[in-house]
């Protein structure tokens, strides 16, 4: 599908040669209004005309395109966002290229070629900008480019004034996108390298004409499209080739220590560990960078040794130990649950009365009652819930310090709605991020002998890096980034005040979601949504839009947690559909921030869907449903008896006949199951279909309509048939 900008009002400054030229024609051919703005000066800025402007708008319009001329100065910057404003009565769009050159070298460099490139480039920048700033901020959208340059990243002679003014615009840029990101106002940054009147100066004429404007104005075009999330970034850009750069840093040396002077000949002694970037770390924001510098002084305060990260010292004194750990498999747990926990569930991560398609997630006695199946995370969480890592050698880590980095959830069935289940945990590996440690816990869930459900745990934890470990895994289940297009589909659902309170009594205790003081001994302003409470309503809102709430087609979810929610806060999910695999982004509505990235989830087709096999050369559904059970009165009898107490006859029939007999005796010794009629007398008697058995086993077909329509039949204590739920649900469901 192709980009537009139909309705978009879009301000190029320097627009009337080089690449502010092309930016303005491209937006024009795509259907923005266009403001060109240039001030028809010199390369060093003297003079001034309306000729470049005026040729541009008259480019444009010639080919039907709708444009205006501005021939103000960036340093009025309203009266450029009023021209926008007058002609076309909005602004959506900013592309900052206005620039000028005066190049000497440092020791000739005039206050004047200092002052005016920054007026022009820097300051020029900023007043438009701000200009144009609430009006993007009440329409609650805005695309700001800011145009830096290769001297402002790497530095260039003779450019002592054009490079601190072209990397001031990227600092102003990486703030903006900070403060715009709740209003949906993107800024990022591009180094271009384009033949124009200012590279004319420093490359040879036939780069220059090799360089065309044209091969960088789609970057520029991309990310001012409304359907570009990228925000903050810096791109270098050229000849047709665009590459996203970040920073890096070493994991550094702490050279002083508590109560001892710090010497200039210690920095001397560490600086090849300094200046080491090996295992190097990539910060991407103001507290990530704090952070290592907090961690220092919490380590050289507690007396710790020298080391040569941060976190170094908090992870020796931790033991971390990879070899120890991985591979390590910790006690099974059992997670014992009836109807009243998944529906608890169900209201935790959202679901509704109000929405009938909510009522078989939320009613045991609907017809289809099932469970969802995200709460497939609930069965196996007690691995962090119940301090499952303490026993582990080589993690000695400080579990406040954990925080739940990614999830991954895959069901092999869909998940009885009681019953208990057994799991199977395993250290899958350990990974050294320098500021802290990376947890992979794989989780088997067996009901039986029989797999249910998958889940990888990915935790982080702050200040445990540093034990010289590896930084990436095989093991680990990758988050997947969405393709670069407009959702398919966008879902916005609110949650309550209480939501995380509600959500808590799924087994997540900690009182970060609850109490208001532990929250701000967290740094948050009031308690947070728990990370799997988005997790829920992201995988429900894939489940209603994509597989029609059918739990079968359900196969997969992998999520990264990014930020938090906090209750009263709207969800809004974004999907796109690639075959059965559905991509997924969520962000809080509110404030445009993103919540969980990399997420997907993997439904089975339509023809998948369904559990049960055909029955062979004729056979009958309810012979495996009775060989389950018959395998489950041996492990469980005595408990069934005492729960159960009753002998139970079936009669399963196939066109309207007879086809086979069976007898669970759940009151004499440990139970038994045999084929055929009971020797003495059943307390109770069922006849049904095999077709409608297997329904009814499957939670299809809701035993008591089934009665009440002749489609099952008791004769004997009637009672009794209330027991079936103890026999079936939670011991039969294949």
């Amino acid at each position: 599908m192709s980009l537009t900008f139909e309705g978009r009002v879009v301000l190029v400054t320097g627009a009337g040669g080089g690449l502010g030229r092309e930016y303005a024609l491209a937006f024009a051919e795509r259907g923005a209004s266009v403001i060109v703005n240039d001030l028809g000066a010199d390369t060093k800025g003297g003079g001034k005309s309306s000729a470049a402007a005026d040729k541009v708008v008259e480019e444009i319009r010639a080919k039907g395109g709708k444009a205006v001329a501005n021939y103000d100065s960036v340093e009025d910057g309203e009266k450029l966002i009023q021209s926008a404003l007058d002609a076309f009565g909005r602004i959506d769009v900013l592309v900052n290229n206005a620039g000028i050159l005066r190049d000497r070298s440092f020791a000739r460099t005039s206050d004047l070629d200092w002052d005016l490139i920054h007026r022009v480039h820097l300051r020029g920048s900023f007043l438009v900008t701000r200009a144009a700033w609430n009006h993007m901020k009440n329409q609650k959208f805005g695309r700001i480019i800011m145009t830096t340059s290769g001297a402002g990243v790497y530095g260039n002679f003779g450019q002592a004034n054009y490079s601190a003014a072209k990397l001031g615009l990227l600092g102003l840029a990486n703030t903006l996108a900070i403060e715009g990101r709740k209003y949906n106002i993107y800024c990022n940054t591009i180094a271009p390298v384009a033949g124009s009147r200012l590279t004319e100066t420093v490359m040879p004429p036939d780069l220059v004409a090799s360089l065309k404007p044209e091969f960088v104005a789609p970057l520029v075009l991309w990310l001012c499209h409304e359907q570009c999330q990228e925000n903050g970034a810096l791109f270098e850009t050229g000849a047709g080739w665009i590459a996203k750069l970040r920073w890096e840093r070493s994991l550094g040396r702490t050279v002083r220590q508590k109560n001892q002077p710090m010497t200039p000949e210690a920095v001397r002694d560490q600086w090849d560990q300094i200046c080491d970037f090996t295992d190097a770390t990539k910060p991407t924001s103001l507290q990530e960078s704090m952070m290592s510098i907090v961690s220092v002084l919490s380590q050289v305060e507690s007396g710790g040794e020298v080391s040569g990260n941060p976190t170094a010292a908090a992870a020796s004194s931790s033991g971390i130990n990879p070899i120890e750990a991985v591979g390590t498999k910790l006690p099974p747990s059992s997670f014992s649950y009836t109807h009243i926990q998944c529906i608890l569930y169900a209201l935790g991560v959202g679901m509704s009365t109000k929405d009938p398609d909510h009522l078989r997630f939320l009613y045991e006695g609907h017809e289809d009652f099932v469970c969802l199946p995200s709460f497939g995370v609930i069965v196996a969480q007690s691995v962090l819930m119940e301090g499952g890592l303490t026993s582990v050698p080589g993690l000695n880590i400080d579990f406040t310090q954990v925080l739940h980095g990614e999830q991954y959830l895959e069901l092999y069935k869909p998940l009885p709605t009681s019953g208990t289940l057994t799991s199977e945990t395993t250290i899958a590996d350990v990974l050294d991020k320098g500021s802290g440690a990376v947890i992979l816990m794989d989780v088997k869930t067996f009901c039986g002998e029989e797999l249910i459900c998958f889940n990888q745990f990915s935790v982080f934890v702050v200040g445990a890096g540093g034990f010289g470990g590896k930084r990436s895994s095989d093991k680990a289940i990758a988050p997947l980034p969405p393709p670069q297009r407009a959702p398919d589909a966008v879902v916005i659902d609110s949650t309550s005040t209480d939501q995380a309170a509600l959500y808590r009594l799924s087994g997540d205790w900690n009182p970060l979601h609850i109490d208001p003081s532990f929250a701000a001994m967290g740094g948050f302003q009031a308690p947070i949504l728990h990370g799997l409470c988005s997790f829920g309503f992201a995988a429900r809102h894939v489940l209603k839009q994509f597989a029609d709430n059918d739990p079968s087609r359900f196969k997969a979810i992998k999520v990264r947690f990014a930020k938090p929610v906090m209750p009263g806060q709207s969800i809004q999910t974004e999907m796109w559909k690639e075959g059965n695999r559905i991509h997924i982004q969520c962000k809080v509505k509110e404030t445009d921030a993103v919540v969980l990235t990399g997420a997907y989830v993997d439904l089975h087709g339509a023809a998948e869907a369904s559990p049960e096999d055909p029955p062979q050369a004729g056979g009958l559904h309810s012979e495996l449903v009775f060989a389950e059970i018959g395998r489950r009165i041996k492990d469980t009898g005595s408990e069934l008896v005492k729960k159960v107490n009753a002998v139970f006859g079936w009669e399963i029939t196939k066109d309207g006949k007879i086809a086979a007999q069976w007898t669970i005796d759940l009151k004499n010794g440990s139970g038994s199951l045999q084929k055929g009629p009971h020797s003495g007398k059943a307390d109770v008697t069922i006849t049904v279909s095999d077709e409608d058995f297997l329904e009814v086993v499957q939670g299809k077909l809701n035993p008591q309509k089934a009665f009440f329509s002749g489609k099952l039949k008791v004769r004997g204590n009637i009672m009794l048939s209330q027991k079936l739920e103890v026999i079936l649900k939670d011991h039969a469901k294949l």
